[in-house]
């Protein structure tokens, strides 16, 4: 039997199927980040990413904080590598911050990235102290009136269609 290949750019990527991890970063930053490019980007669909593994450090106590971490995002030109993207998580383990900060770095520095057509990033974090702390953050690309709508639209469908599995 012949494999076959798709049409993928996987040129560009320096992490997948090399074995190796990048030496220790002194925290997450945008350059843990690669990315390859839509082929599809005539069409607004939505890919989710989910970190079920999340785990942080408060910034006051140094207690630390575990959560799960949430990608959506309708892709323009490209799209953000998986693996890549998990070492980015794990840049946050040992990471003093708030969780709201987590939550809007993680979008900014997806969105300095890939430049979606929309993004959204969820931190839902495990309760501590009685509290339980959901962070949403979300931001539209400046896009022409029709792909706009067509985004827009993309994005309703799709909160309609997990609606009903959030927690």
């Amino acid at each position: 039997m012949t494999s076959t290949r798709s049409q993928d750019q996987t040129d560009e990527l320096r992490l997948l199927g090399t074995g190796r991890l990048p030496a220790p970063q002194s925290g997450p930053a945008v350059g843990l980040l690669e990315s390859f490019p839509n082929c599809y980007p005539h069409r607004p669909y939505v890919i989710s990413i989910s970190f079920p593994e999340f785990t942080s450090l408060c910034p006051v106590t140094g207690q630390p904080d575990f959560g799960v971490i949430s990608l959506e995002y309708v892709p323009d030109k490209l799209c953000v590598e998986s693996k890549s993207f998990k070492l980015y998580m794990f840049a946050f383990r040992n990471h003093q911050s708030f969780m709201e900060t987590i939550t809007n770095t993680v979008l900014e520095d997806v969105c300095a990235l890939l430049s979606p057509c929309w993004c959204r990033v969820k931190g839902l974090f495990v309760p501590r102290g009685g509290t339980r702390i959901h962070v949403f953050a979300e931001e539209f690309k400046s896009m022409p009136p029709e792909q706009d709508a067509a985004v827009r639209e993309a994005v309703r469908a799709w909160r309609s269609e997990v609606a009903p599995h959030r927690p």
